[in-house]
């Protein structure tokens, strides 16, 4: 099984050509399952819905409830701005819920649950976007043990783990990512941990998805980062979900554009049992 994660950066710079870039690279990667934030609504037309309709998978969507200070810095249009995902397999279920956030920052970050029916076994399926203000690590904090309770009130009892993907904003070594994934601290649900896919990439493969070699990401002047990723709990029966390789995408120009400021993350994971 397939699984990307991207951050689409909504409808800022050359949106129109960046859509058709974003479309190329997931044509070329082929996922089964893709957790997408910064993804854009306007006029009648979605972006997700265009993807999906373009890959023939099906779609859920999950608008922010508080689009206001992102539309400030495009001008003030009306676009809507949320999280998405795409699935091989019908969406039989969905939830979202609204991250906390101070007053002062708060712009309406979601988590988006959705229960995804393979013919085997339903996937608890999930994708979120954190706060991205640099010192509010502590906000972000709080916005994962939210998530965590999120994932632990959704997963349900299905042999295959939950995914959890996402922008979490946030360094691999930082309280936040470490407070999820409850492996180098205590995890934020009792007894509820995650692996970091990317840990079963090759040791030598650039791993930064904020990347000032990306000319939309480099006029921030922030050092490269990983700030993107795919969490999955330990393996069910058999391995099933067991990660077997990570590797990065959409971190190139697709025709001499760039998709997005975010590079995606791809994890291949078990979906029968272990050889």
């Amino acid at each position: 099984m397939r699984v990307v994660t991207w951050n689409l950066w909504w409808r800022f710079g050359p949106w129109e050509a960046r859509q058709k870039a974003v479309l190329g690279e997931l044509r070329e990667l082929r996922p089964d399952v893709v957790g997408l934030q910064e993804v854009w609504a306007a006029d009648g037309e979605n972006q997700a819905e265009w993807l999906a309709g373009e890959l023939g998978m099906h779609w859920a969507w999950a608008p922010s409830p508080a689009p206001e200070r992102w539309r400030r810095r495009i001008g003030g249009a009306p676009v809507d701005i949320g999280n998405a995902v795409l699935s091989r397999w019908p969406v039989t279920d969905r939830r979202t819920l609204r991250l906390p956030a101070p007053a002062d920052i708060d712009d309406g970050r979601l988590a988006l649950y959705t229960r995804l029916a393979t013919p085997a076994y339903d996937v608890p399926f999930f994708t979120t976007h954190l706060t991205s203000v640099p010192h509010a690590s502590a906000v972000r904090c709080e916005q994962v043990r939210a998530l965590a309770a999120f994932v632990a009130e959704h997963r349900g009892d299905s042999p295959f783990p939950p995914v959890v993907t996402g922008d979490f904003n946030a360094w691999p070594d930082s309280d936040e990512v470490r407070l999820f994934g409850g492996c180098l601290t205590a995890p934020a649900v009792p007894g509820q941990i995650f692996l970091d896919a990317w840990r079963y990439a090759a040791p030598d493969a650039p791993a930064a998805t904020w990347d000032p070699a990306n000319p939309h990401a480099a006029r921030s002047l922030h050092p490269g980062a990983r700030i993107d990723y795919i969490h999955v709990a330990p393996p069910g029966p058999d391995g099933l979900g067991h990660v077997r390789a990570a590797h990065r995408a959409g971190d190139a120009p697709v025709g001499g554009v760039w998709p997005s400021d975010h590079a995606a993350v791809v994890a291949d994971l078990a979906d029968g049992p272990a050889a």
